[in-house]
């Protein structure tokens, strides 16, 4: 690991300003995909802007048919507010099937969703329920936040505060997970919402995305067979050495039948 220097803010305020005053600084939230890049000898910054004493950026909170989840959330507490459950299960499902204890109990929303990890959970639920991150400049929608391959909308500098989910009707999510990471081969997040319904994917391409054949499909009729005659192209998914683009693309469809028949009205 190269040598940096350690900060510790206590606002956000004083967060920005050390990110502008340091040319090559990097935000740490949980640490889980930075910590062993760094070990690693993979990534080298100068200084560590540790996010994990702001109390403003954590915290769940329900506001109408919005539920607001604080940035340095950890996965771990969101899998298991009772005040999420309620308001949107599937994203207490998603966040408990995240990694392994250890994981669930160091990493946090917003690191998860700033790092753009094409096989993380959490895109597929941004991307799924049509949320807006909140950062400490502005509000992103969540159609416009994943851009490609570990990469945001996210301007040098910027800090995700929060992120707004809107509750729908009812939602469903369901992963192919990677024996070892718990990151997914493949992923399908879907919900219904009083404006159509969402399929997002995650783990089968470069970044999350939608699936508009099934969106389609299930604003008929939303249920599992619906899908039967929907197919998700393999060109373009991604083919490595735990699945092929092809095996991926039917996966897809097998994932989303279960993500709907899983999918519990809030």
């Amino acid at each position: 690991m190269h040598d940096f220097i350690y900060h510790q803010p206590q606002d956000l305020n004083a967060a920005a300003r050390l990110l502008g005053a340091k040319a090559e600084a990097k935000l740490l939230a949980g640490g889980m995909s930075l910590l062993p890049s760094l070990k690693l000898r993979l990534a080298q910054y100068s200084d560590l802007v540790a996010l994990k004493s702001i109390a403003a950026l954590q915290g769940i909170r329900r506001e109408g048919d919005t539920l607001t989840i604080g940035a340095m959330t950890r996965h771990a507490v969101v899998a298991a507010s009772e005040e999420v459950r309620q308001a949107i299960p599937a994203l207490a499902v998603l966040a408990g099937g995240i990694g392994d204890p250890l994981v669930r109990n160091r990493g946090t929303i917003g690191g998860s969703i700033a790092n753009a990890d094409p096989a993380a959970d959490y895109p597929s639920a941004v991307l799924g329920l049509g949320a807006t991150v909140i950062t400490d400049r502005r509000e992103i929608a969540g159609d416009s936040f994943f851009t490609g391959l570990f990469e945001t909308a996210l301007d040098d500098g910027e800090i995700i505060t929060a992120v707004r989910f809107p509750m729908p009707l009812r939602s469903g999510y369901m992963k192919l997970p990677h024996p070892a990471s718990r990151f997914a081969l493949t992923g399908v997040f879907v919900a219904q919402t009083r404006a159509g319904v969402r399929v997002a994917i995650t783990g089968a391409g470069a970044s999350v995305f939608r699936l508009t054949a099934a969106e389609q499909a299930l604003s008929v009729d939303f249920s599992p067979a619906t899908l039967d005659g929907v197919a998700a192209d393999p060109n373009g998914l991604t083919s490595d050495i735990h699945a092929s683009a092809e095996y991926r693309a039917h996966a897809i469809i097998v994932l989303a039948k279960r993500a709907v028949a899983a999918a519990q009205p809030r």
